[in-house]
């Protein structure tokens, strides 16, 4: 019976033995791993972001994996960039950017850029000390995101002018970035300001024309194209899109590009969910028009935040044939004598004649 009984006990303590080293053998294999290469969160994320690939330089807008990637350290770019709420006035005038920003983002007030009495880009050396003191630097990546798509290309339209190599937008802003999955922080961040920018700016100024050029070409270049980015409303002269505009019509020899409802949404650009059309897309939207792509095309709207979008679509797919016509609608009807049409110049309900002639019952009500 105590031979039984000391086997019976015999086969417990082996099996107790097993059981036990079996359920401590993991976390000695983990406790291994701590020391020697653990793959834990932040491995898991590195790992990741390893799958995110490069972009070109020339690429503007970026999936919001991307740009994860570059503020992890998961790219080329990390090594020297900054991420950028563009939206008008102050941080606290933003519509988001103290409620939620994307890790490390600094707030950018458009009107760095563009000022009265046009709302044209600012003098090159406004520009680039407002780039200086974002510490934005020719080889800087600006990451740009904000509320309002058009007002966001603005700004990455004069950074490009202006000669910043790497310039990109976050494609469907703060919408894309928490559908990813990504958090985002309240705590304002304040930038490190740069000393010498690195060119001569505007290091692009092919890519910038005047009311003057605007007029010259319109006038005696059959292959330029002044392309209206508005409403249909705005392009006909039935509204002049703006509060603080009276007259409404279009440059003579204008052609409509598309738009949106108004001036203050790009439905024809931007798709419901905030990100851009594509290059494929845009021909698309184009091809019934009164241009091609083989014109030089010159884009326009009221003040130059509209058609910064199908500039930054052309420039990201390789066209060089393209600039913006900064002063817009806004500076052309403070001009008297220039031409201008009235409806739509491909029918036969449109009018010429000059801005001093139209009547100042066009602003938006």
């Amino acid at each position: 019976m105590k031979k039984r009984f000391f086997a019976l006990l015999l086969v417990i303590v082996l099996m107790t033995s097993v059981f036990v080293g079996c359920t401590q053998q993991p976390k000695e294999s983990n406790d291994a791993l701590v020391g020697e290469g653990e793959i834990d969160k932040e491995t898991q994320d590195k790992n990741e972001q390893e799958k995110v690939e490069p972009v070109d330089i020339k690429k503007v807008f970026v999936s919001p994996q991307w740009v994860k990637s570059v503020i992890d350290g998961g790219q080329e770019e990390s090594k020297n960039y900054i991420v950028l709420e563009a939206s008008w006035g102050t941080a606290n005038d933003s519509p988001d950017y103290n409620t939620g920003h994307l890790a490390g983002a600094v707030h950018v007030d458009i009107a760095s850029i563009e000022g009265e009495p046009y709302w044209n880009l600012k003098s090159p050396e406004e520009v680039e000390q407002a780039m200086l003191d974002l510490g934005i630097t020719k080889d800087t990546t600006v990451i740009l995101y904000g509320s309002d798509p058009s007002g966001t290309a603005r700004v990455a339209y004069a950074y490009i002018w202006a000669g910043v190599e790497n310039v990109k937008i976050l494609d469907g802003s703060l919408n894309a970035w928490t559908k990813a999955g990504y958090e985002l922080e309240t705590a304002a961040n304040a930038p490190t300001p740069a000393t010498e920018f690195g060119a001569v700016v505007p290091a692009n100024p092919e890519y910038w024309l005047s009311i003057e050029d605007a007029a010259k070409k319109l006038e005696g270049d059959p292959n330029f194209k002044l392309v209206s980015i508005r409403s249909y409303k705005e392009f006909n002269g039935e509204t002049s899109g703006y509060s603080y505009i009276d007259k409404g019509g279009e440059p003579k020899g204008a052609v409509w590009g598309k738009g949106g409802s108004d001036p203050y949404h790009m439905e024809d650009y931007v798709h419901e969910d905030g990100t851009y059309i594509t290059m494929d897309e845009m021909k698309e939207l184009w091809k019934d028009l009164d241009f091609t792509l083989e014109n030089e095309l010159s884009f326009y709207c009221g003040t130059g935040w509209r058609a910064s979008i199908p500039f930054l679509i052309m420039y990201e797919n390789g066209y060089t044939n393209m600039n913006m016509y900064d002063g817009g609608w806004y500076q052309w009807q403070m001009n008297d004598n220039l031409p201008v049409q009235v409806g739509d110049p491909t029918t036969d309900q449109v009018k010429y004649t000059t801005v001093g002639d139209l009547p100042n019952d066009k602003a938006a009500k």
